[in-house]
């Protein structure tokens, strides 16, 4: 029988992960525990949306939820450059540092000093390994272009690629790279065809490509994961749903771990 590589995969969800993904680790290392193997972190940091950087917390003082990002350096890189190049100022960590107080006890907002990151994938990496949920779990980045060059080929797929001076995720279509504008709106973006070490996979081909990196034994889904994914083109891996917790879009703040 193979070793068992126990795989979950996520976009960076916030400055502290969101409740979701810390679900996701409890459940993979609670399997771990039980049939022993590795487990193994697929980190999608491809991903553009800024909204999965989101972070959502309750203000102690109002007892309001609010939500927190990163401040993004323009719109073109907001909206359309890879999570691992949307770049992180200084004074957005600074105001940021002065904000939470208002939300995490004082071992959190150390723990966010420390971080130095100049990216929004790194800033969220580093305060998830500060928090101890990184421990013994090996992080595959989407990003990295050693892996990329491994993966299989998929014909759906984005690539990053040079605009206006930033980096931006444009989506394979028609024969062309193209911007979603919104709605039925897209632009292309002129480029020459990328190599694969730039190319990253769609929500649809992303479980196939994955799996020619990672070769995982069993994968850990989320509650709406678990609803699209094609499980019958991977029958060799095991599909788990991941435990089920209270207010799971909400940030993990519960320090330090038990």
């Amino acid at each position: 029988m193979p070793q068992p590589v126990i795989c979950f995969g996520q976009q960076p969800c916030g400055i502290f992960p969101r409740r979701f993904l810390y679900a996701k680790f409890a459940t993979a290392k609670r399997l771990q525990k039980e049939i022993g193997g590795e487990v193994v972190f697929f980190l999608h940091d491809s991903d553009h949306d800024c909204r999965e950087t989101v972070t959502i917390l309750k203000n102690r003082k109002t007892g309001r939820m609010e939500r927190l990002n990163f401040d993004f350096l323009n719109k073109l890189q907001k909206k359309y450059s890879p999570l691992y190049l949307k770049r992180v100022g200084e004074e957005w960590k600074k105001k940021t540092a002065r904000q939470l107080p208002c939300f995490v006890g004082p071992e959190l907002v150390d723990i966010f000093k420390t971080v130095e990151a100049d990216n929004a994938t790194d800033f969220c990496l580093e305060m998830y390994r500060g928090m101890g949920l990184l421990e013994g779990v090996k992080v595959v980045r989407s990003s990295d272009p050693r892996l990329r060059e491994e993966a299989i080929e998929v014909s759906d797929y984005f690539a990053d690629v040079p605009h206006k001076g930033e980096v931006v995720r444009a989506r394979i279509r028609d024969g062309g790279f193209f911007l979603h504008k919104g709605g039925p709106a897209w632009e292309e973006i002129p480029c020459e065809k990328p190599e694969k070490a730039k190319i990253s996979p769609t929500r649809d081909t992303r479980l196939l490509w994955m799996q020619s990196i990672v070769g995982c034994t069993h994968y850990v889904a989320g509650a709406g994961e678990i609803q699209y994914l094609n499980c019958s083109e991977t029958p060799e891996i095991t599909f788990i749903r991941r435990d089920d917790i209270e207010r799971s879009d909400e940030a993990f703040i519960d320090y330090p771990l038990t």
